[in-house]
């Protein structure tokens, strides 16, 4: 599909006479490649699901590392679920619907990442290469020399269009996750928002008004989501945040993966330039109370929180 071709996008599409939304009751407009991204257009992908089909997504998250298992010694570490047309037939004696294929193209229905899949992803996308994850030693200890992965087979302009869309996510002021830009530039974040659903809003609830995850009772909201890589210009770190019910990604995710890669990068609090201006001072007493409540454990001596 090529990047510059626009999709419009009115709130929502039917597809085999069903309603599918997009999280912008209104829609967007017409977007491209790049404003999808930045924006968030279900819609779009929506569109390019029914062009490339299952088997275009299979491929891909495969090659990005969704739905793969790691030999990492991790208790609890669960492995997702890539989902193909043998995948269903397989676990459910179905065959595959157009319906199935929508859902894929937003990472809903069948399919399945955990955490360290998506910023493995992230990792990924940003760097051009098979990065698997690993556990490194403390540092100042040395680490097992591991060798170079192998390049993802992907085209620089390919690559260029992804990571131009994710850095637009946090920088742009129609980016969904622009509220936690990172101001200093050197140290930019590129991103992308998104939620996991929990449960989605039936057709009667529509009907009775219910619009949005915060008129539903929290244990069913969504799940939000952002996952990023920083400084865009010379990739170095890679994170997934989780927030449960947490509802969108933009407000309770984003804003958290934009304080651990600023710590990551200054290698502790970094210094109140490096947030947007009108942000300062609630940072400011965001900190003033951080530094009443951290308390250390066996009565010893309370900590202090303060920037260098």
């Amino acid at each position: 599909m090529d990047p510059e071709e626009t999709v419009t996008c009115n709130g929502y599409v039917e597809i085999s006479g069903r309603r599918f939304h997009c999280w912008k009751r209104g829609g967007h407009g017409r977007v491209n490649m790049v404003g999808a991204l930045r924006e968030s257009c279900d819609v779009y992908f929506y569109e390019v699901a029914q062009r490339i089909g299952i088997d275009g997504i299979f491929a891909m998250n495969d090659r990005l590392g969704l739905g793969l298992k790691y030999d990492l010694p991790l208790s609890g570490m669960v492995h997702g679920n890539n989902p193909s047309r043998a995948w269903k037939q397989e676990q459910y004696g179905q065959d595959w619907l157009i319906g199935d294929t929508i859902n894929a193209s937003i990472g809903q229905g069948f399919t399945l990442a955990s955490p360290i899949q998506l910023a493995t992803m992230a990792a990924r996308l940003a760097s051009g290469a098979a990065i698997l994850p690993r556990l490194v030693r403390p540092l100042g200890e040395a680490s097992p020399d591991e060798p170079a992965p192998a390049s993802l087979g992907l085209s620089a302009e390919a690559l260029r269009i992804v990571r131009q869309g994710m850095f637009e996510v946090s920088n742009h002021e129609r980016g969904t996750a622009y509220a936690s830009r990172i101001a200093d530039m050197s140290k930019a974040m590129a991103g992308k928002t998104g939620s996991s659903q929990v449960f989605s809003i039936s057709a009667a609830e529509r009907a009775a008004g219910v619009r949005s995850q915060d008129e539903l009772p929290w244990n069913r909201r969504d799940h939000a989501l952002f996952v990023a890589f920083a400084p865009f210009d010379a990739p170095r770190y890679a994170v997934t945040v989780v927030v449960e019910h947490g509802g969108g990604g933009s407000t309770a995710a984003a804003p958290i993966a934009r304080d651990i890669m600023l710590f990551a990068q200054h290698g502790g609090l970094p210094p109140e330039d490096s947030y947007p201006t009108a942000q300062r001072s609630r940072i400011r007493e965001d900190l003033a109370l951080l530094s009443e409540r951290i308390l250390p454990p066996d009565g010893a001596t309370p900590i202090t929180v303060s920037r260098t």
